[in-house]
């Protein structure tokens, strides 16, 4: 079933993320339960997790804060499948953070892995990045263990190396296996819910598509753990399919495309 040529599509930073995103969107509520699936179908879209995503990219490249970015794309994008309390806080003429612990807090902060030069940086932003809406300890904890996962992955470190990290600075039980957690795993939206089992989906991995495979094979919240787990995999294994990317590229807006394209200009390690 792998899409996979010879030689895959050496990308930048963002598309990994945005690929799981759109990728996992057909699977969302489907109790998914195989790897065994075609990664497109016609109705296969990006959600709310690309568009955080490329409002965060956009606030770094502009140097603009990441409340009032969100804002801009979420309310431009409003049909993108938000939660409810997130969609209050887009609509609202304030933007006071409301104390969430969802996953949406690590969905769209791979950029901040890979824009920011040190480990402090990279959990200092992802906290920022976070307490605009999700500054529950959980949200905040959420976002800088994706984040910080991806700068790992980004600097060459082993999986190994990215699992001790992680699990010390967090606190996550990364010791379990995709296959373990696969049958009795249910949806999901918390941060402690779903981020560890995000990174294991990487950790578990064999390349990037496997990845994404097995972030959807959970059977939980499909679009927000493959986008996690995808943007960790990209900055590991430097590759993506080059069917994915063109399938994935052709499901997004031009504005989109020119953040992308800017931010891997700027941002990708030679």
């Amino acid at each position: 079933m792998k899409l996979t040529r010879p030689e895959p599509e050496r990308t930048g930073t963002m598309l990994g993320a945005i690929a799981g995103d759109v990728i996992g969107s057909a699977y969302e509520h489907s109790r998914m339960k195989t790897m065994n699936i075609p990664l497109f179908q016609t109705h296969s879209r990006f959600t709310d997790d690309t568009v955080m995503t490329v409002a965060v990219a956009d606030a770094i490249l502009r140097s603009t804060d990441y409340a009032e970015s969100m804002k801009s794309f979420g309310r431009r994008y409003p049909n993108a499948g938000y939660g409810r309390d997130f969609m209050k806080w887009l609509f609202s003429p304030e933007s006071r953070p409301y104390n969430s612990w969802g996953n949406g807090s690590a969905m769209r902060v791979s950029p901040i892995g890979f824009a920011f030069p040190t480990v402090e940086a990279v959990l200092a932003e992802s906290r920022k990045s976070a307490e605009v809406s999700h500054n529950h300890p959980e949200g905040i904890k959420g976002a800088q263990a994706a984040a910080l996962a991806v700068f790992l992955a980004r600097k060459g470190k082993s999986k190994e190396d990215i699992r001790k990290e992680i699990e010390e600075r967090f606190d996550y039980n990364l010791k379990r296996t995709i296959e373990n957690i696969r049958p009795a795993y249910r949806f999901d939206v918390s941060c402690q819910g779903s981020v560890p089992e995000a990174i294991l989906s990487f950790l578990d991995s064999e390349d990037y598509e496997d990845a994404i495979r097995k972030a959807i094979s959970l059977g939980g919240d499909s679009d927000t753990i493959a986008c996690i787990a995808g943007g960790i995999s990209q900055a590991f294994y430097k590759v993506i399919p080059r069917e994915i990317v063109g399938e994935v590229r052709k499901r997004l807006p031009p504005e989109f495309l020119e953040i992308i394209d800017r931010f891997d200009r700027k941002y990708t390690d030679t």
